[in-house]
């Protein structure tokens, strides 16, 4: 296993496309860490930098403190699942996993073995796999739970079992870091949360270091330890997933990452514990303050109350609105209601046999001055 470090990374294409633009990650030796942001944020080219596919144009990338960047990709030990999982139709799953293994034996062996493995790579029916080979590749399968389909063609399995090839196939090269490239996006989102759960078992019980690239927050907040939000080839924010959600550096972070309220404000007092916050169509006493008087303050969905407007509430923040949408969700309820010009999401826990508030009817929202965040 290896550590990874990332140190001023730059990468531009044709002198004038800046792809990262001074990209700084350690990756602790086991960890499992996420690069989370839009589509062209960098995060694949940060990835494929990592793996040695790319060539950056300044800074540095090290495993366990050496200097890869002159080390070609098939010699820095990295295992790689694709987004496409690039299995080999003509194989089945035992060959596929194995295949890797072949080809280091062909370039490293002996002649003999040399020979025994380039017949294996034109038909297993020409030569059989060694022993160490079949119990490498057994092992790996059964870690994946896709021992009893080893002879089965990979176009005959469903996609969260082709994904779970892919895997074995990195796994079984018993690689220093393990990269994963949005390898969930093809999956349906039941499969993908099974998924999840299996990738974190597996790399917490290999105790492999990891580099998870998503576009899902919600795949990069239940899985990685640690989280880095990409934009526009920087890195915005590097944090736990706990920290991200609950105190996001940017209004940037804050929208990306979960369901969020955003509005700008002024402090127009500041108190023993926070300050009171101004916005257009209300008021509100925060726990937080800033120095700057311009301020942006997010409220997460679920940080609310609400109530039909008769209710008697007794609250220090309270704002009136209407309700122009509810929505059922199962578990819960969420409301959008009409602040003035704003638009406010509610979410709560849907209890049977509540009331469920109807569109157009008058509205008291509360939220803890905790709740309220100033960014």
């Amino acid at each position: 296993m290896s550590g990874v470090i990332v140190k001023n990374l730059v990468k531009k294409y044709n002198s004038d496309v800046t792809a990262l633009n001074n990209v700084n990650i350690e990756i602790k030796e086991g960890e499992f860490f996420a690069l989370l942001g839009p589509s062209g944020c960098g995060k694949t080219t940060t990835m494929r930098c990592i793996a040695g596919f790319e060539t950056p144009t300044s800074g540095e990338i090290l495993f366990n403190d050496k200097v890869v960047n002159k080390v070609p990709a098939n010699k820095r030990n990295c295992g790689m699942v694709f987004q496409s999982y690039a299995l080999f139709p003509h194989y089945n799953v035992f060959e596929n996993v194995a295949y890797g293994l072949t080809i280091r034996e062909f370039y490293n062996g002996s002649f003999g073995s040399k020979i025994s493995s380039f017949a294996r790579l034109l038909s297993r029916r020409l030569a059989k796999p060694p022993k160490h080979i079949v119990d490498k590749v057994s092992e790996a399968l059964d870690y994946v739970e896709l021992g009893h389909l080893a002879e089965r063609g990979t176009n005959e399995l469903s996609g969260g079992q082709q994904q779970r090839v892919a895997l074995a196939r990195a796994l079984v090269m018993e690689p220093s870091v393990l990269l994963m490239d949005e390898p969930l996006s093809n999956l349906d989102k039941k499969l993908r949360n099974t998924m999840r759960t299996t990738i974190r078992r597996i790399q917490q019980d290999v105790g492999i270091t990891t580099i998870f690239v998503t576009h899902d927050q919600e795949e990069a907040m239940s899985m990685a330890d640690r989280v880095a939000v990409m934009k526009d080839g920087e890195i915005i924010q590097n944090a736990t997933p706990t920290e991200l959600y609950s105190n996001p550096a940017t209004p940037f972070v804050a929208d990306f990452v979960g369901s969020s309220n955003i509005f700008e404000g002024q402090i127009v007092e500041r108190t023993a514990t926070g300050s009171v916050v101004k916005m257009e169509h209300f008021t509100l006493k925060s726990n937080f303050s800033k120095e700057h008087k311009d301020i942006k303050v997010l409220i997460r969905p679920e940080g609310m109350e609400i109530y039909a407007k008769d209710t008697a509430v007794n609250h220090e923040n309270i704002i009136e609105g209407k309700v122009i949408m509810h929505t059922y969700l199962g578990p819960n309820i969420r409301y959008d209601v009409k602040v003035g010009k704003h638009e406010i999401g509610i979410e709560k826990i849907y209890v049977p046999g509540e009331r469920v508030l109807t569109n157009g009817e008058d509205v008291k929202v509360t939220v803890d001055p905790e709740r309220v965040l100033i960014i």
